[in-house]
Protein backbone atom coordinates (compact mmCIF):
# COMPACT_ATOMS: atom_id res chain seq x y z
CA UNK A 1 0.00 0.00 0.00
CA UNK A 2 3.30 2.46 0.42
CA UNK A 3 4.61 1.50 -3.01
CA UNK A 4 7.47 -0.55 -1.07
CA UNK A 5 8.35 -4.42 -2.31
CA UNK A 6 8.34 -6.70 0.98
CA UNK A 7 9.59 -9.97 0.62
CA UNK A 8 7.20 -12.51 1.32
CA UNK A 9 9.47 -15.00 3.62
CA UNK A 10 12.68 -15.00 5.39
CA UNK A 11 15.46 -17.65 6.21
CA UNK A 12 16.39 -17.37 9.91
CA UNK A 13 19.32 -19.42 10.95
CA UNK A 14 18.44 -19.23 14.40
CA UNK A 15 21.35 -21.34 15.78
CA UNK A 16 25.38 -22.30 15.24
CA UNK A 17 25.63 -25.10 16.40
CA UNK A 18 24.44 -28.81 15.17
CA UNK A 19 25.31 -32.14 16.54
CA UNK A 20 25.99 -33.63 13.11
CA UNK A 21 28.35 -33.90 10.29
CA UNK A 22 26.48 -33.91 7.18
CA UNK A 23 28.91 -34.71 4.10
CA UNK A 24 29.46 -31.96 2.20
CA UNK A 25 27.79 -29.79 4.46
CA UNK A 26 27.65 -25.94 3.17
CA UNK A 27 27.43 -24.63 6.19
CA UNK A 28 30.19 -26.29 7.76
CA UNK A 29 32.14 -25.26 5.04
CA UNK A 30 31.50 -21.52 5.90
CA UNK A 31 32.05 -21.83 9.19
CA UNK A 32 28.26 -21.12 9.78
CA UNK A 33 27.99 -24.24 11.41
CA UNK A 34 30.51 -25.64 14.49
CA UNK A 35 30.39 -28.16 17.36
CA UNK A 36 31.47 -25.60 20.15
CA UNK A 37 28.70 -23.82 22.26
CA UNK A 38 28.30 -20.04 20.17
CA UNK A 39 28.29 -17.41 22.27
CA UNK A 40 27.00 -13.61 21.28
CA UNK A 41 24.31 -15.36 19.46
CA UNK A 42 20.56 -13.46 18.74
CA UNK A 43 18.35 -14.24 21.96
CA UNK A 44 15.12 -15.71 22.58
CA UNK A 45 13.55 -11.57 23.22
CA UNK A 46 16.03 -10.57 20.07
CA UNK A 47 14.05 -13.13 17.69
CA UNK A 48 10.31 -12.26 19.24
CA UNK A 49 11.22 -8.63 17.84
CA UNK A 50 12.14 -9.79 14.84
CA UNK A 51 9.05 -12.17 14.53
CA UNK A 52 7.07 -8.96 15.58
CA UNK A 53 8.88 -6.07 13.19
CA UNK A 54 8.22 -9.28 10.12
CA UNK A 55 4.63 -9.54 11.76
CA UNK A 56 3.98 -5.97 10.99
CA UNK A 57 5.53 -5.99 7.49
CA UNK A 58 3.59 -8.78 6.28
CA UNK A 59 6.05 -11.23 5.72
CA UNK A 60 4.08 -14.34 5.71
CA UNK A 61 6.69 -17.41 6.02
CA UNK A 62 10.18 -17.51 7.90
CA UNK A 63 12.07 -20.61 7.69
CA UNK A 64 14.13 -21.82 10.36
CA UNK A 65 17.19 -23.20 10.04
CA UNK A 66 20.28 -23.68 11.82
CA UNK A 67 22.69 -25.72 12.91
CA UNK A 68 20.49 -27.84 14.20
CA UNK A 69 17.45 -25.66 14.70
CA UNK A 70 15.65 -27.66 17.23
CA UNK A 71 18.59 -27.56 20.12
CA UNK A 72 16.81 -24.19 20.35
CA UNK A 73 13.38 -24.84 21.85
CA UNK A 74 13.13 -21.34 23.75
CA UNK A 75 13.29 -20.07 20.16
CA UNK A 76 10.88 -22.19 18.64
CA UNK A 77 7.92 -21.93 21.39
CA UNK A 78 8.84 -17.80 21.07
CA UNK A 79 7.62 -18.45 17.20
CA UNK A 80 4.73 -20.47 17.95
CA UNK A 81 2.85 -17.41 19.77
CA UNK A 82 3.40 -15.64 16.25
CA UNK A 83 0.42 -17.36 14.23
CA UNK A 84 0.24 -14.83 11.43
CA UNK A 85 3.13 -16.35 10.54
CA UNK A 86 4.02 -19.69 9.03
CA UNK A 87 7.71 -21.57 10.55
CA UNK A 88 8.69 -24.50 8.61
CA UNK A 89 11.39 -25.84 10.88
CA UNK A 90 14.49 -27.44 8.39
CA UNK A 91 15.57 -29.80 11.20
CA UNK A 92 17.64 -32.85 10.90
CA UNK A 93 14.90 -34.87 13.47
CA UNK A 94 17.63 -35.78 16.08
CA UNK A 95 15.99 -33.91 18.81
CA UNK A 96 12.54 -34.51 18.14
CA UNK A 97 10.82 -35.20 21.15
CA UNK A 98 7.44 -35.88 23.34
CA UNK A 99 7.35 -31.67 24.18
CA UNK A 100 7.80 -31.06 19.89
CA UNK A 101 5.32 -33.45 19.32
CA UNK A 102 2.85 -31.57 21.91
CA UNK A 103 4.32 -28.44 20.92
CA UNK A 104 3.31 -28.80 17.14
CA UNK A 105 -0.15 -30.22 17.90
CA UNK A 106 -1.06 -26.77 19.58
CA UNK A 107 0.65 -24.45 17.12
CA UNK A 108 -0.12 -25.29 13.83
CA UNK A 109 1.82 -23.05 12.58
CA UNK A 110 5.14 -24.53 12.84
CA UNK A 111 5.93 -27.05 10.60
CA UNK A 112 8.72 -29.49 10.84
CA UNK A 113 10.93 -30.25 7.53
CA UNK A 114 13.26 -33.34 7.98
CA UNK A 115 15.92 -33.34 6.10
CA UNK A 116 16.47 -37.08 4.20
CA UNK A 117 18.36 -37.97 1.00
CA UNK A 118 16.55 -40.69 0.17
CA UNK A 119 16.08 -44.09 1.00
CA UNK A 120 18.13 -45.67 4.05
CA UNK A 121 21.73 -46.74 2.62
CA UNK A 122 21.97 -42.84 0.22
CA UNK A 123 20.12 -41.32 4.08
CA UNK A 124 23.02 -42.85 6.18
CA UNK A 125 26.05 -42.48 4.15
CA UNK A 126 25.33 -38.66 4.43
CA UNK A 127 24.06 -38.15 7.44
CA UNK A 128 24.79 -41.22 9.79
CA UNK A 129 24.20 -44.26 10.68
CA UNK A 130 20.51 -44.70 12.08
CA UNK A 131 19.31 -41.14 11.10
CA UNK A 132 16.86 -42.63 8.31
CA UNK A 133 15.29 -45.16 10.92
CA UNK A 134 14.81 -41.96 13.24
CA UNK A 135 13.54 -39.99 10.91
CA UNK A 136 11.16 -42.44 9.69
CA UNK A 137 10.29 -43.43 13.46
CA UNK A 138 9.42 -39.32 13.80
CA UNK A 139 7.30 -38.93 10.18
CA UNK A 140 5.15 -42.13 11.92
CA UNK A 141 5.19 -40.69 15.43
CA UNK A 142 3.49 -37.39 13.35
CA UNK A 143 1.09 -39.12 11.51
CA UNK A 144 -0.50 -41.36 14.43
CA UNK A 145 -1.47 -38.03 15.84
CA UNK A 146 -2.87 -36.38 12.82
CA UNK A 147 0.04 -33.94 12.24
CA UNK A 148 1.78 -33.07 8.86
CA UNK A 149 5.20 -32.06 8.22
CA UNK A 150 7.98 -31.56 5.22
CA UNK A 151 10.82 -32.93 4.07
CA UNK A 152 13.76 -31.41 2.58
CA UNK A 153 16.05 -33.17 -0.10
CA UNK A 154 19.68 -32.43 -1.20
CA UNK A 155 19.76 -33.27 -4.55
CA UNK A 156 23.09 -34.29 -5.84
CA UNK A 157 23.98 -36.31 -8.81
CA UNK A 158 23.94 -39.21 -6.63
CA UNK A 159 20.58 -39.57 -5.64
CA UNK A 160 18.75 -37.22 -8.26
CA UNK A 161 16.76 -40.50 -9.71
CA UNK A 162 16.34 -41.90 -6.41
CA UNK A 163 14.64 -39.06 -4.73
CA UNK A 164 12.22 -38.09 -7.63
CA UNK A 165 10.85 -41.32 -7.65
CA UNK A 166 7.06 -42.06 -7.35
CA UNK A 167 8.20 -44.74 -4.52
CA UNK A 168 10.02 -42.84 -2.76
CA UNK A 169 8.28 -39.88 -2.85
CA UNK A 170 4.74 -42.32 -1.98
CA UNK A 171 6.19 -43.71 0.89
CA UNK A 172 6.87 -40.07 2.34
CA UNK A 173 3.15 -39.09 1.55
CA UNK A 174 1.80 -42.36 2.70
CA UNK A 175 3.25 -41.29 6.28
CA UNK A 176 1.38 -37.89 5.81
CA UNK A 177 4.29 -35.78 4.33
CA UNK A 178 2.40 -32.73 2.28
CA UNK A 179 5.39 -30.69 1.40
CA UNK A 180 9.22 -31.90 0.03
CA UNK A 181 11.73 -29.14 -0.74
CA UNK A 182 14.59 -29.92 -3.46
CA UNK A 183 17.47 -28.02 -2.42
CA UNK A 184 19.73 -28.29 -5.10
CA UNK A 185 23.62 -29.13 -4.06
CA UNK A 186 25.73 -26.55 -4.00
CA UNK A 187 29.57 -27.27 -3.66
CA UNK A 188 31.61 -25.00 -2.05
CA UNK A 189 34.74 -27.30 -1.75
CA UNK A 190 36.64 -28.93 -5.06
CA UNK A 191 36.52 -31.93 -3.72
CA UNK A 192 32.20 -32.11 -4.16
CA UNK A 193 31.73 -30.50 -6.85
CA UNK A 194 30.81 -33.74 -8.87
CA UNK A 195 27.75 -34.20 -6.54
CA UNK A 196 26.47 -31.12 -7.83
CA UNK A 197 23.54 -31.09 -10.41
CA UNK A 198 24.76 -30.02 -13.87
CA UNK A 199 22.48 -28.68 -16.54
CA UNK A 200 21.18 -31.75 -17.74
CA UNK A 201 20.34 -33.16 -14.20
CA UNK A 202 18.60 -29.64 -13.44
CA UNK A 203 16.33 -30.12 -16.50
CA UNK A 204 15.64 -33.18 -15.61
CA UNK A 205 14.28 -32.48 -12.12
CA UNK A 206 12.20 -29.74 -13.48
CA UNK A 207 10.73 -31.99 -15.76
CA UNK A 208 10.23 -34.48 -12.70
CA UNK A 209 8.90 -31.63 -10.13
CA UNK A 210 6.89 -30.12 -13.53
CA UNK A 211 5.37 -33.91 -13.59
CA UNK A 212 4.84 -34.51 -9.60
CA UNK A 213 2.78 -31.16 -9.59
CA UNK A 214 -0.08 -32.77 -12.39
CA UNK A 215 -0.07 -36.68 -11.08
CA UNK A 216 0.41 -36.32 -7.43
CA UNK A 217 -1.17 -32.74 -6.20
CA UNK A 218 -1.80 -34.30 -2.82
CA UNK A 219 2.09 -32.88 -1.70
CA UNK A 220 3.63 -29.47 -2.71
CA UNK A 221 6.61 -29.50 -4.94
CA UNK A 222 9.37 -26.44 -4.43
CA UNK A 223 12.89 -26.46 -6.00
CA UNK A 224 15.12 -24.09 -4.55
CA UNK A 225 16.71 -22.80 -6.26
CA UNK A 226 15.25 -24.55 -9.28
CA UNK A 227 12.40 -22.56 -9.33
CA UNK A 228 13.65 -19.30 -10.03
CA UNK A 229 13.41 -19.48 -13.74
CA UNK A 230 10.26 -19.30 -12.84
CA UNK A 231 10.57 -16.23 -10.77
CA UNK A 232 12.64 -14.41 -13.36
CA UNK A 233 15.67 -14.77 -11.60
CA UNK A 234 17.25 -15.37 -8.02
CA UNK A 235 14.87 -13.99 -5.06
CA UNK A 236 17.63 -13.74 -2.60
CA UNK A 237 18.59 -10.22 -1.17
CA UNK A 238 15.15 -8.89 -0.28
CA UNK A 239 13.42 -9.41 -3.68
CA UNK A 240 11.76 -13.08 -2.73
CA UNK A 241 13.93 -13.22 0.59
CA UNK A 242 17.32 -12.59 2.82
CA UNK A 243 18.60 -14.53 5.18
CA UNK A 244 19.76 -13.74 9.05
CA UNK A 245 22.26 -15.22 10.45
CA UNK A 246 22.41 -16.86 14.02
CA UNK A 247 24.59 -13.28 15.33
CA UNK A 248 22.24 -11.09 13.57
CA UNK A 249 23.88 -10.64 10.05
CA UNK A 250 21.59 -9.88 7.38
CA UNK A 251 22.74 -11.91 4.05
CA UNK A 252 21.29 -12.41 1.23
CA UNK A 253 21.04 -15.87 1.42
CA UNK A 254 22.67 -18.73 3.12
CA UNK A 255 24.64 -20.00 0.21
CA UNK A 256 26.07 -16.07 0.25
CA UNK A 257 27.02 -15.33 3.65
CA UNK A 258 28.01 -11.71 3.62
CA UNK A 259 26.41 -8.98 5.56
CA UNK A 260 26.54 -5.41 5.89
CA UNK A 261 24.07 -4.75 8.35
CA UNK A 262 22.72 -6.42 11.55
CA UNK A 263 19.46 -6.66 12.84
CA UNK A 264 20.68 -6.03 16.17
CA UNK A 265 21.08 -1.99 15.05
CA UNK A 266 18.61 -1.90 12.09
CA UNK A 267 14.94 -2.68 11.51
CA UNK A 268 13.82 -5.36 9.16
CA UNK A 269 12.65 -2.12 6.66
CA UNK A 270 16.11 -0.56 7.05
CA UNK A 271 17.55 -4.00 6.58
CA UNK A 272 16.22 -4.56 3.14
CA UNK A 273 17.49 -1.27 2.16
CA UNK A 274 20.73 -2.37 3.09
CA UNK A 275 24.04 -1.02 0.60
CA UNK A 276 24.67 -4.49 -0.32
CA UNK A 277 21.11 -5.66 -1.04
CA UNK A 278 20.18 -2.80 -3.11
CA UNK A 279 23.51 -3.14 -5.04
CA UNK A 280 22.45 -6.99 -5.57
CA UNK A 281 19.11 -5.91 -6.63
CA UNK A 282 19.97 -2.72 -8.77
CA UNK A 283 22.97 -4.11 -10.99
CA UNK A 284 20.91 -7.08 -12.11
CA UNK A 285 23.32 -9.71 -10.44
CA UNK A 286 20.34 -11.98 -9.23
CA UNK A 287 18.69 -12.01 -13.17
CA UNK A 288 22.29 -13.39 -14.76
CA UNK A 289 22.45 -16.85 -16.10
CA UNK A 290 24.90 -18.89 -14.59
CA UNK A 291 26.20 -22.52 -15.00
CA UNK A 292 25.79 -23.76 -10.94
CA UNK A 293 22.68 -24.35 -8.71
CA UNK A 294 23.31 -20.51 -7.22
CA UNK A 295 24.02 -17.46 -8.82
CA UNK A 296 25.44 -15.86 -5.91
CA UNK A 297 27.83 -18.78 -4.88
CA UNK A 298 29.37 -19.03 -8.26
CA UNK A 299 29.26 -14.45 -8.32
CA UNK A 300 30.95 -14.77 -4.73
CA UNK A 301 33.97 -13.20 -5.83
CA UNK A 302 31.32 -10.11 -7.11
CA UNK A 303 29.60 -10.25 -4.21
CA UNK A 304 32.76 -9.68 -1.82
CA UNK A 305 33.45 -6.52 -3.99
CA UNK A 306 30.40 -5.05 -3.90
CA UNK A 307 30.56 -5.65 -0.21
CA UNK A 308 34.33 -3.99 -0.10
CA UNK A 309 32.57 -1.23 -2.10
CA UNK A 310 29.91 -0.54 -0.10
CA UNK A 311 31.84 -0.69 3.62
CA UNK A 312 34.30 1.88 1.86
CA UNK A 313 30.87 4.10 0.96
Amino acid sequence: MQGEHIPPFLIASITSKCNLHCAGCYSRCNHATVDSEPVAQLTSEEWFRIFDEADDLGISFILLAGGEPMLRRDIIEVAAKKPNIFFPIFTNGTYMDEKYFELFDKSRNLLPVMSIEGEKDITDARRGDGIYDRLIANMDNLHRRGLIFGASVTVTTENIREVSSDAFLKKLSDRGCKAVIFVEFVPVTDDSRELAPGEEEREYLRGEIARLRREHPEMVYISFPGDEKSSGGCVAAGRGFFHINSHGGAEPCPFSPYSDVNVRDSSLREVMHSPLFMALRDGNILMDDHAGGCVLYEKRELVESLLSGTAAE
